[in-house]
């Protein structure tokens, strides 16, 4: 990547792309995500508690005192949580390529400063402001990246696109099949309309009023109307995109998802807006996975499901067919080849973002589950499998705002330059009205039902 630092401190890679299963990231989070489901049902099954012993929560306090209370009686939980956290990422780490004597250090930081924002964000002040744990975590994150010098060997542990895969894997446990069946078409059908029209905003503003590369405009396209970082890095890289260009596109989502974080839910609270809805124009206008969770956290549960079957299934799960659109167009429209080679169906394949995949996996397994069961025992699985899974993928996405947040700087996004910057903003102007408009407005109805 160059000298824009935002989100991993590697050089980004293409989803899909590597050599062999064991080196490709989605991969990972898709057996870390689904290995943690099917654990968590054969503790559950053999009677242990050991899966709710991990779903450190902590309660909310206006007394330190509480904290303390809680903190005495559950610190081998605490503990333990972060030794199975190492344990499994250090694995995926090691034989992804990246130094463990960097990273077993570094993320236990990051864990201790997980620890301390959940603490701040369960107080009586955070609670007031809506500052949920993942909203914490960016907020310090920011704080200490910018003020603070960090040390380079930390930067093995800032794996920001890995935590919150291995996040959205998890949270697809939470959330049944059967919405995903009933509600799926409807989110790819308002999400296709949102994202083709900003795409399309983004793209000629930037080539034909701003005269940027049509390369690079391609990627800030994308990553301001399909799914963010992983758009921009995927899309960018199948039309050729230069690397600097793609972290130009990085940084400009990283910026509007920080805002939208906290506008998209102040503005809807503002208006009354039900969460269901609220949720919906989230996925619709929020430009990042992690930050529209946390934004959709700070309304509630049902807002967090509306918000995953907008923004996982209706636009996520679809940048595999637009890397191949693009790159096609890429080949056919715009590069002179010799070999006269095109791209071919396999291409949307390699592209896909595989940590999709175990979104939907871990959705079905645990609705199979529920369903064989009698209304009771679905009740012991809701408490001892959904309920800790829940959590483990609220920690998951703490350390990635924490990483977002502690790998962002200002003043690095100073330099960007105000044209690629207005291009994005003008993806923004057309993103959050029809987001609005189609979530409240034309399908408010609809999205409060989703439940």
């Amino acid at each position: 990547m160059s000298n824009i630092s935002l989100v991993n401190k590697s050089t980004p890679t293409t989803p899909g792309s590597g050599s062999g299963l064991l080196k490709k990231e989605d991969y990972w989070a898709v057996w870390i995500g689904l290995g943690t489901v099917i654990l968590s049902i054969i503790l559950w099954a053999a009677g242990s508690t050991a899966m709710p012993a991990l779903a450190v929560s902590f309660p909310a306090w206006d007394q330190f005192s509480k904290v303390s209370v809680y903190f005495h009686s559950h610190w081998g939980g605490i503990v333990a949580l972060w030794f199975c956290f190492l344990v499994v990422f250090s694995i995926a780490v090691k034989v992804l390529g990246h130094n463990l004597k960097s990273f077993i250090p570094g993320f236990t930081i990051l864990f201790i400063l997980g620890v301390i924002v959940s603490i701040l964000g369960a107080s009586s002040l955070a609670k007031k402001w809506s500052l949920e744990p993942p909203l914490m975590a960016l907020l310090v994150g920011l704080i200490l990246g910018n003020v603070v010098p960090l040390p380079k060997w930390l930067d093995t542990a800032f794996r920001t696109e890995f935590y919150v895969k291995t996040g959205i894997v998890l949270m697809g446990a939470t959330l049944p099949f059967t919405i995903i069946l009933q509600s799926g078409p409807m989110a790819f059908l308002q999400a296709t309309i949102v994202a083709v029209s900003t795409f399309l905003t983004i793209y000629w503003i930037g080539t034909r009023l701003f005269h940027l590369d049509k390369r690079f405009s391609t990627a800030l396209a994308a990553g301001g109307s399909i799914c963010g970082v992983s758009a921009a890095i995927a899309i960018g890289g199948s039309v050729k995109a230069e690397k600097n260009h793609v972290s130009v596109a990085i940084s400009l989502v990283v910026v509007w998802a920080i805002i939208m974080v906290f506008a998209l839910p102040i503005v809807i609270k503002a208006l009354g807006i039900s969460p269901g809805p609220g949720g919906a124009w989230i996925g619709t206008s929020e430009f990042a996975d992690a930050a529209g969770i946390a934004a959709a956290a700070s309304i509630s549960e049902q807002a967090i499901k509306t918000f995953t079957l907008m923004k996982v299934v209706g636009r996520d799960m679809f940048v595999g067919i637009w890397c191949f659109i693009m790159a096609l167009i890429a080949v056919t429209k715009w590069e002179r080849r010799e070999d006269g080679r095109k791209p071919n169906g396999k291409e949307i394949w390699f592209r896909f973002p595989k940590f999709v995949l175990g979104f939907f996996a871990a959705s079905i397994v645990v609705t199979l589950l529920i369903a064989s069961v009698d209304a009771p025992t679905a009740k012991t699985v809701s408490a001892n499998i959904v309920g800790p899974i829940s959590m483990i993928r609220l920690w998951a996405f703490i350390f990635t705002f924490l990483c977002i947040g502690l790998t962002t700087r200002f003043k690095e996004l100073a330099a960007v330059g105000w044209r690629p910057f207005a291009a994005f903003t003008a993806g923004v102007i057309v993103n959050v009205p029809l987001g609005y408009i189609l979530s409240v407005l034309v399908l408010g109805g609809y999205w409060t039902m989703v439940k």
